[in-house]
């Protein structure tokens, strides 16, 4: 995700440098964790889906209750990629005794790979904020829209925090026939999940940092990147992120076919993509840019294939 366009908010911590600032959201994000601990300590019986949405759900409403306190709703935006490792482990061992190398195998490629995406995307996160006084602009376009007619804490509450973690959650059930209850040993699927995940990891690695060049080129200031991958697709990143996901349930149908209703996982994402996170952005581009118009004509919405002539 990206979230390098921000405004200003952060009542009371304007003077907060940006190292400090960071310091608060790692200290955040440790309570977020101890909740989740102790909630799956005492769920400790349960089966470990049940456990890891429960315990995920506590650490969401306590990083909800902390981006209220310091008054910016962004506090959530390192949440998508901080979650998917810690679940992994968490599936991972509690994976049965007895499994023969290839689920092993299995299990170390997938967690590295999560690990992976979440290190480059928290990364990029880290790279293109700025602090706690500047919160996400969509979050700033939704309370605008709202005022008035919804309280903001609901706002928030719902539509920047729990419905992304059930996203991810739903992105991340995969995970669960993939590390902790496989059937089957490392199989022709799994080297091609890997491939899957490998790529759309570079993907969004590549795009972004071409994103990032062409954003700190002065000779860029508004107008509409369409060099390198942005020539082929208008969002590659996202295309990327949609690949890992679907590459994770790959994963899941490689170990465990059975349990092949896992597409929830990718399916969900995509809608979340396709309905929202693009044509918020297209929206505002269009607004932004007098070229993308332009732009949307010769570039692929999504896929770098054209489905049909362009009007």
């Amino acid at each position: 995700m990206n979230h390098a366009d921000a405004y200003p908010t952060g009542r009371g911590l304007a003077g907060l440098s940006r190292p400090a600032a960071l310091l608060v959201v790692t200290g955040c994000y440790v309570v977020a964790a101890a909740a989740a601990l102790g909630t799956a300590a005492l769920l400790h019986h349960r089966h470990p889906i049940t456990v890891a949405l429960v315990a995920d759900l506590v650490a969401t409403l306590v990083i909800f209750a902390l981006s209220m306190l310091v008054a910016n709703s962004s506090l959530y935006d390192p949440y998508w990629s901080v979650v998917p490792p810690v679940v992994a482990i968490y599936w991972a061992v509690q994976a049965p005794d007895g499994l023969d190398a290839g689920a092993h195998f299995r299990q170390v490629a997938v967690v590295v790979l999560v690990f992976a995406w979440a290190i480059r995307l928290t990364g990029n996160w880290t790279i293109g904020w700025r602090g706690l006084t500047q919160e996400d602009w969509r979050y700033v376009d939704m309370r605008g829209s709202t005022r008035g007619r919804l309280p903001w804490w609901l706002v928030s509450l719902v539509g920047i925090q729990l419905v992304p973690t059930l996203v991810v959650f739903a992105g991340m059930l995969p995970l669960w026939p993939a590390l902790g209850a496989p059937r089957h040993s490392f199989n022709a699927l799994d080297a091609v999940a890997i491939v899957v995940v490998a790529a759309a990891i570079a993907t969004e690695t590549v795009a972004d940092n071409q994103m990032r060049a062409f954003a700190r080129d002065p000779a860029s200031h508004g107008r509409t990147i369409n060099v390198g991958l942005w020539s082929r697709s208008r969002h590659p990143n996202y295309l990327g992120e949609i690949g890992f996901w679907c590459g994770l349930w790959l994963f899941g149908v490689a170990a465990a076919p059975t349990l092949w209703w896992t597409v929830v996982g990718p399916v969900v994402m995509v809608l979340l993509f396709e309905t929202a996170s693009i044509p918020m952005m297209e929206t505002r581009s269009l607004a932004r840019r007098p070229d993308y118009a332009g732009y949307q004509r010769a570039v692929p919405r999504l896929l770098p294939v054209r489905l049909r002539a362009p009007r």
